[in-house]
C-alpha cells in the first residue's frame, strides 16, 4: 500500500466504527460488510482504531483481527488505509507498531502516553522510538481537544522536524488565531481539523483534510462535499452552516447529557442509515438508543437532503 507524505496526505477519511454484540464482543461478519460500504464509497482513505473505533476498549488479539481485516478489505479495493495503534500506555502502543507494520499501512496514526502528562522531551523520545519501530511507515499524531496534552502549533511543528517520518497531526483546530499561528507550518505538516470544520479549514489555507466525523453521518455526502470545496468554496461554507445546525439540534444535547464521542459517532451513522453498526458501546459506556436515530434523520434529510442523495 502507498505511504504517505506530508505534501500528499490529504482528503475526507472515513474512521472504522466497532460493532458490539450484546454480549461485547466484535461482530466481524457487521465490520467486514461496513468495511465493504466505505471502500465503495469514494473517501481518500480509511482508518481503524480512533476514538469512535473505540481503540481504548479492545484486547490485543481483538486489536489485531480488526486491523488484519481492515488491510485485507483496502488493499482487495486499493482504498489507502491507516492504523490507529493508540493506547493509554506506551508499551502497548509500541507491539501495536510491532505487530501490524508487516500489514503496511499508509500511515500509523498515535497519540502521546495518556495517563501520565509527557514533557516535550519525553514527547520527542516516545515518537523517535514509535518511528524506528514504523520502520519507514509514517506518522500521524492525533492530539484531539480531550489530549492530555494539547499542544500548540510551534510545538507540533518542533515535532515534525525532530520526527522526520511525523508527516500530519488530527487536531481540534482552532479560532482564527490558532489558525493564523497553524498556517506557516500547514506546507510541511499535513494538517487534518475536525469534520464538521472542514470548509473553514479549507477557507483558512490550512487544512489538508479531516478524519471525519460527517463522513460518520454519511461517506459518500462528506466525500462530496470534500470535492465541492475544491470547485465552490463558498457554496461549501454555507453547507457547513446547515451541518452546525444540525449537530446543534442533534448532536450538543446529547453531548451535553453525558454521552462520550464514541456514542455520538455512532449514533451519526444510525441517522445515516448506511450500515448496520448500531449503536451500542462496549461495557461499561452507555450508549444512544438507536430508535431515537430515526427523528434525527428526519432533521438530517430536512437540512442536508444532498447528503442523502448518494446513500
Amino acid at each position: 500500500m502507498k505511504t504517505f507524505t506530508a505534501q500528499d496526505l490529504r482528503g475526507n477519511w472515513g474512521t472504522l466504527l466497532l460493532p458490539v454484540n450484546p454480549d461485547d464482543s466484535i461482530d466481524l461478519a457487521r465490520l467486514g460488510e461496513e468495511l465493504d460500504y466505505l471502500t465503495g464509497a469514494g473517501l481518500d482513505g480509511i482508518y481503524s482504531n480512533g476514538t469512535a473505533g473505540e481503540f481504548h476498549n479492545q484486547t490485543e488479539e481483538e486489536f489485531l483481527r480488526i486491523q488484519e481485516l481492515m488491510a485485507e478489505k483496502c488493499r482487495r479495493a486499493q482504498m489507502p488505509f491507516q492504523i490507529g495503534v493508540s493506547h493509554p500506555f506506551p508499551a502497548v502502543t509500541l507491539e501495536r507498531v510491532r505487530r501490524t507494520a508487516a500489514l503496511q499501512p499508509s500511515a500509523f496514526q498515535v497519540i502521546l502516553p495518556d495517563w501520565v502528562t509527557t514533557a516535550p522531551d519525553e514527547q520527542i523520545a516516545f515518537l523517535q522510538r514509535i518511528a524506528a519501530v514504523a520502520d519507514g511507515i509514517p506518522l500521524v499524531l492525533y492530539n484531539p481537544p480531550h489530549a492530555k496534552s494539547v499542544l500548540r502549533p510551534q510545538e507540533l511543528a518542533l515535532l515534525s522536524v525532530v520526527i522526520p517520518s511525523l508527516i500530519g497531526v488530527k487536531t481540534g483546530a482552532g479560532d482564527r488565531d490558532w489558525y493564523a499561528a497553524m498556517a506557516p507550518y500547514a506546507k510541511d505538516l499535513s494538517v487534518f481539523v475536525p469534520g464538521h470544520l472542514l470548509a473553514t479549514g479549507v477557507r483558512e489555507q490550512v487544512a489538508a483534510g479531516a478524519y471525519s466525523n460527517v463522513a460518520c453521518l454519511s461517506p459518500r455526502g462528506a466525500q462530496a462535499w470534500w470535492r465541492l470545496m475544491q470547485t465552490d468554496l463558498p457554496e461549501a461554507l454555507r453547507i457547513q452552516q446547515r451541518i452546525g445546525e444540525f449537530f446543534d439540534r442533534c448532536i450538543l444535547p446529547y453531548k451535553q447529557a453525558g454521552y462520550s464521542n464514541p456514542a455520538l459517532d455512532k449514533f451519526l451513522a444510525a441517522a445515516g442509515g448506511w450500515g448496520n453498526v448500531g449503536t451500542r458501546l462496549r461495557w461499561p459506556y452507555k450508549w444512544i438508543d438507536e430508535k431515537e436515530a430515526t427523528a434525527a434523520r428526519v432533521i438530517a434529510k430536512s437540512l442536508l437532503p444532498e447528503f442523502f442523495l448518494y446513500a
